[in-house]
């Protein structure tokens, strides 16, 4: 396999391990959607096992020129690769229908995909992929993990997520500092939360940007509240489900003192 260098600056780390490769592209399950989309495919080692896979309609989207010129010198049969950004991609013009993302996602804008993916969880119904293993674990955390975040409770939302497996730094070219984790969301049956799903959004922002703080502190200090009696404003963040912050911004969206 012919050599090209990763840009530095845009924090990616190219997976060398094909084993690890098949592994990352076998768990996309196929179900709901025919349109795949593969993010920073890099030399392309993810790129040609999901190729195998023969779905109806498979594109990349690269940001780096050289890799750019890579697949399409390796990968003659690839018709469909996109020169550009995903952060800034308009989906609806490239995937009428339902899709799957999946990549060897950059680091330093992993946690982006997911909240752009999010925006359109509608149109993405499962997205697979392998990130730092830290903002993996966040993703996949449950109630009560010290790791349960914001970017866990709005996911969890919408997405049944599932940690598959851990990956060793030294697959990599060149060598992240940590090491990965390769995660899968699948979309759930909600379509809309049973709350006002802007202010869902800013409660949970809210409450996890001061987190050691209790329910209480962090939810006055961002809403003028007409009443202090929350049932569980004694609780941190990190300890509340998803239902029980819909359930408290319900109980916001009743009692806050909405200026004119």
């Amino acid at each position: 396999m012919g050599k090209v260098q990763p840009k530095k600056s845009l924090g990616q780390h190219f997976l060398k391990d094909k084993g690890i490769a098949f592994r990352i592209a076998s768990s996309l399950t196929g179900e709901g959607y025919s349109s795949v989309l593969e993010i920073g495919p890099g030399m392309g080692i993810l790129t040609g096992y999901l190729m195998e896979r023969k779905f109806d309609d498979f594109k990349v989207i690269e940001i780096d020129n050289e890799s750019v010129d890579y697949l399409q010198a390796h990968f003659p049969e690839l018709s469909n690769i996109i020169s550009g950004d995903f952060l800034s991609m308009d989906i609806d013009t490239f995937f009428p229908g339902r899709i799957a993302v999946i990549g060897n996602f950059p680091y330093n804008i992993s946690t982006q995909i997911f909240f752009k993916v999010l925006q359109h969880r509608e149109k993405v119904v499962e997205i697979a992929g392998m990130l730092q293993k830290e903002v993996a674990e966040r993703i996949c955390a449950g109630p009560g993990s010290k790791t349960y975040g914001i970017l866990s409770v709005l996911l969890q939302a919408f997405y049944k997520t599932e940690y598959l497996f851990t990956v060793s730094e030294n697959v990599f070219s060149p060598p992240p500092k940590v090491k990965s984790g390769v995660i899968r969301l699948t979309r759930n049956k909600v379509k809309k939360l049973d709350c006002d799903e802007t202010l869902f959004f800013r409660v949970v922002k809210a409450c996890f940007n001061q987190r050691r703080k209790t329910l209480r502190n962090s939810v006055k200090a961002a809403f003028d509240l007409k009443r202090d009696d929350y049932k569980e404003f004694g609780l941190r963040p990190e300890q509340l489900s998803v239902n029980q912050f819909i359930q408290l911004t319900n109980w916001i969206d009743a009692n806050r003192v909405i200026s004119e």
